[in-house]
């Protein structure tokens, strides 16, 4: 439905740290990584990890793990077009899907979405 360039920029625009840390609160630096308690499940010791250079999240007490896409995927209870829609007005980047045809979808299931909701 979306580009892979508006993908990438949304990506590339989004530091996961920032994002990880305005969820969760508190950030250890660990080495190269960042850790801290994880926000998916409950815990004393702090078992998610957040790599920098590779924009990634591990969690080795769940065993969940992604990108920024997904870590607001999970956070908000959300799918992808949601997320990507998310990051980008952080990041102040206009999202329109590709296609004008798959655009006009998209339009209508957030309407319809909003509705329900």
């Amino acid at each position: 439905m979306f580009n892979d360039d508006l993908k990438r920029r949304v990506r590339d625009a989004t530091n996961l740290v920032d994002l990880v840390q305005a969820s969760v609160g508190k950030l250890t630096r660990a080495g190269r990584n960042w850790k801290a308690c994880c926000p998916f499940h409950n815990e004393k010791t702090p078992s998610f990890n957040v790599n920098v250079e590779g924009q990634f999240f591990n969690c080795f007490g769940c065993g969940k793990k992604g990108d920024v896409f997904t870590f607001v995927m999970l956070t908000q209870r959300c799918e992808f077009p949601e997320a990507l829609k998310i990051l980008a007005d952080r990041a102040g980047i206009k999202v329109e899907p590709a296609d004008p045809r798959m655009a006009e979808q998209y339009h209508r299931e957030k309407e319809w979405k909003s509705y329900l909701y």
